[in-house]
């Protein structure tokens, strides 16, 4: 019985090996530049890393699918190298010798992309997949137009620049007034002055200096 239990699991992982071939049609190559992204705080890359890498492009494919059941015996790996770079292949849930479309396993690591970059604290340079274009961060397109946005700038500035106009002149207005105002009032007691030192000459008759003589009485 063990043996035969043997012999099913060869078979089974020579016909998995068959799928994973180099330049696998429905095959994807995948490069890590550890040492480069982490320089002294880089990781060994092993056996427990690429089980990782295998777990998480199963949660990639569970995520595009919608739930199925894709497990790490469904992410098949071949051809690494030592300076991390491999193959591999999605075996189909209906039939296991049979791969998932490559354009389907595409989609799936773009939509789990970030999730993917982080599992292994790199980047979409740092963790290539070959063919697939590194992920572009969405552009955030603004609530108002953005000629709206100038236009509200440039009829603030025109307000601000109107309200100023407008403050200043009051300002100066006042100032005019109430310098006129004051001039009134040193010229009105200035008069009042020369009134009460008896200066004043206007309407007044002075009999000290008459040409007549008094008259007398014969």
């Amino acid at each position: 019985m063990l043996e035969k239990i043997c012999v099913l699991l060869c078979l089974s992982s020579a016909s998995a090996q068959q799928l994973c071939t180099t330049d696998a049609s429905d095959g994807y190559k995948v490069r890590l530049s550890i040492n480069t992204a982490l320089g002294d705080q880089a990781y060994v890359w092993n056996e427990n890393e690429m089980f990782l890498f295998r777990a998480t492009l199963a949660f990639a494919m569970r995520s595009y699918s919608g739930g199925q059941e894709y497990d790490v015996s469904n992410i098949v790996v071949c051809d690494e190298t030592p300076r991390v770079s491999f193959w591999f292949v999605v075996k189909s849930l209906l039939n296991s010798s049979h791969l998932v479309d490559k354009s389907d396993v595409e989609e799936a690591v773009r939509k789990s992309r970030n999730r993917i970059n982080s599992a292994f604290l790199l980047t979409d340079k740092t963790l290539e997949f070959v063919g697939i274009p590194p992920t572009l961060a969405s552009s955030v397109n603004p609530d108002n137009p953005q000629w709206l946005i100038v236009f509200g700038v440039i009829m603030g500035a025109v307000s601000a620049g109107i309200i100023v106009l407008l403050v200043t002149s009051a300002v100066q207005k006042k100032r005019k007034k109430n310098k006129k105002s004051g001039d009134e009032d040193v010229e009105e007691e200035a008069r009042v002055k020369t009134m009460e030192n008896g200066t004043a000459s206007d309407g007044v008759y002075n009999v000290s200096f008459s040409d007549d003589g008094p008259i007398t009485q014969m």
